[in-house]
């Protein structure tokens, strides 16, 4: 059983949220679901979500251990950019969810890629095994997978540095007046829905950098850099601004362009090889309902 110590010094606020500053390897829904479940102390007894801490307490979390789940592995259609010993890179299909969960055990990128692959890293657990980063299950693109652990750690802290490349394009609502922005606005989990991303001042810093690339009567084709990974954040970003993706069936307005889903793809992923150190870039081509919905709108055609 894995065990956290830690003694407060100048940290202020509810537990939750400090030990998710203090421990930042787990997620504060992690950790709340430790604190739910009487696994974390303080000076020696278990205390809830909402405790205050004080200097000089004394906590220490004792982690449960993960319940064994078995992943199928599956013959999906999985299209590997790019493999070697050491990582790979695939192009994650519109639809298809990034690791099984609940009410999602089969037909996901794992299921696949314990299928195709012998090695997969263990870092992340056994649902998530070679996962270094997530999109969205209707979001399409690019993803690096780690085959191993050494290989893992290195591109999980490419993606803390910062230097590590990901680039998306997006189709969003409205007309874009300046050709290039930079979006600078926290994220945290909605008050008012739990299963939305919203901006809050309590949030996650948030950086997201995007260029339009092409204009239309009522939408806008635009390139997005990010510089962090936020659940939803290119979405919540953009809704914030005023330009909610086309199709997104959270974030966006009902009246959309016809799809599966937001119309937001990772095209470009560029990394550190974790072993030659080479500098690794690849891109993929937009999916083909993304590159029929843009030829109507060229042609200003009618939905």
């Amino acid at each position: 059983m894995t065990q956290l110590k830690a003694t407060i010094q100048q940290e202020k606020g509810r537990i939750d949220k400090v030990l998710t500053n203090l421990f930042s390897t787990y997620s504060r829904s992690q950790i709340q679901q430790w604190l739910k479940e009487e696994a974390v102390f303080v000076n020696g007894h278990p205390v809830k979500a909402n405790y205050k801490v004080k200097p000089k307490d004394a906590v220490f979390v004792e982690i449960p251990e993960p319940e064994e789940l078995t992943i199928v592995a599956e013959d999906l259609p999985i299209e590997i950019v790019y493999e070697d010993d050491a990582v790979a890179v695939v192009n994650k299909p519109q639809g298809m969810v990034v690791h099984p969960s609940a009410g999602h055990t089969h037909g996901t990128l794992v299921n696949g890629l314990m299928y195709h692959m012998k090695n997969l890293s263990s870092i992340n657990g056994v649902i998530r095994p070679g996962i270094v980063h997530r999109i969205d299950k209707d979001t399409s693109g690019l993803l690096m997978i780690a085959k191993n652990d050494l290989a893992h750690e290195s591109l999980a802290q490419q993606l803390k540095d910062k230097t590590s490349l990901r680039k998306y394009v997006a189709l969003v609502h409205g007309v874009i007046s300046h050709d290039k922005g930079t979006i600078n606005a926290p994220i945290g989990r909605s008050k008012v829905d739990r299963k939305m991303q919203a901006i809050r001042e309590d949030g996650k810093p948030a950086v997201t950098h995007f260029t339009v690339l092409e204009r239309f009567e009522n939408f806008t084709l635009i390139e997005l850099r990010l510089e962090t990974g936020r659940t939803h954040q290119i979405r919540v970003h953009m809704k914030y601004i005023g330009y909610p993706l086309a199709g997104d069936p959270v974030y966006g307005p009902k009246k959309t362009l016809k799809g599966n889903g937001q119309f937001l793809h990772a095209k470009l992923l560029g990394f550190t090889h974790p072993v030659t150190k080479e500098n690794m870039v690849f891109e993929a081509p937009l999916p083909e309902v993304f590159e029929k919905t843009l030829e109507k709108l060229r042609k200003d055609i009618a939905f």
